[in-house]
C-alpha cells in the first residue's frame, strides 16, 4: 500500500458546501427571534468562529448568549432556545453527502484503509454527525470543538495519526483548502490533496489554500481512489 490511511476533511470535502446566502438567511431568521439587529447580529457571530469551533463557547446556547451580550439584547430563554434550534435545523439541512462519499469510504474499509476524519466545526456538527451513514466508515474523527485545537495547527494532525494508530508520512489527507488544512498537513508530513468540485461556486471567507496551491488536486472523491494505489 502507497498509505495506510486516508483523513478527510467534512464541509466541502465529504458534504457538500451550503451557500453564503443560505447561512445569512438562518443568521437573520436567529436574529429575528432575538429580536436582534440581524447585520450586527450575523457580524458579532461570524467574529466568534474561533470561539465556536474551538469549544470556547460550547454550544449554539453559549454562543447566542454571548452576542447577545455584546448587543446588550436580553431575550428571554425561550427565544434563546428557539434561536439555537434554528441554527441546529440548519445543520442538519446541510450535511448533504457527496454522492460517492459512501462509494469511497466503504471500498477504502474494504481494501484495508484506515480512515480519519478531522473537521473544523462546532458543537452542532457532532451532534448531527452520528446520524450520518459516514460516522460507521470513519474510524477515528476528530472534531477542533471536542479538543479544543483547529487547523492548521499540528497538534490536530497528530491527535487524528495517534489514534489511528498510523504515521503522518503514511497518510493522504482529502480538503477543500479551508483553515489551511492542507498547509498543516504538509508541515507533519502527510500527504494532502486538494479536492475542488467543479461549478461549486462557494468561497471560504476565512484563510485558505486554495488560491496559491500547487499540489496534487482531484475533482471528485472517486479520483481519490486512484491516489491510495
Amino acid at each position: 500500500m502507497k498509505y495506510t490511511a486516508v483523513i478527510f476533511d467534512l464541509f466541502g470535502t465529504l458534504i457538500d458546501n451550503f451557500s453564503d446566502e443560505e447561512y445569512r438567511k438562518v443568521l437573520a431568521e436567529m436574529a429575528s427571534v432575538l429580536s436582534a439587529p440581524s447585520d450586527d447580529f450575523e457580524n458579532l457571530w461570524l467574529g466568534l468562529f474561533e470561539e465556536r469551533v474551538t469549544g470556547v463557547l460550547e454550544s449554539p446556547v453559549g454562543a447566542i448568549g454571548c452576542v447577545c451580550q455584546k448587543l446588550n439584547v436580553r431575550p428571554d430563554n425561550a427565544q434563546i432556545e428557539n434561536a439555537a434550534r434554528i441554527r441546529f435545523d440548519m445543520s442538519r439541512r446541510v450535511m448533504k453527502l457527496r454522492q460517492d462519499a459512501v462509494k469511497v469510504l466503504s471500498h477504502l474499509k474494504t481494501e484495508g484503509y484506515k480512515t480519519g476524519l478531522i473537521s473544523d466545526c462546532s458543537y452542532e456538527t457532532t451532534v448531527v454527525w452520528e446520524d450520518l451513514p459516514l460516522a460507521p466508515l470513519i474510524d477515528v474523527a476528530v472534531f477542533s470543538c471536542l479538543v479544543g485545537i483547529k487547523k492548521p495547527d499540528a497538534r490536530i494532525y497528530h491527535l487524528a495519526t495517534e489514534q489511528l494508530e498510523v504515521r503522518p508520512e503514511d497518510c493522504l489527507y482529502v480538503g477543500d483548502g479551508s483553515s489551511q488544512e492542507l498547509t498543516g498537513a504538509t508541515r507533519v508530513g502527510m500527504s494532502p490533496v486538494l479536492i475542488r468540485i467543479p461549478d461549486e461556486t462557494w468561497e471560504d471567507p476565512y484563510p485558505n489554500d486554495v488560491r496559491d496551491w500547487s499540489g496534487p488536486r482531484v475533482s471528485s472523491l472517486t479520483e481519490v481512489l486512484a491516489l491510495v494505489k
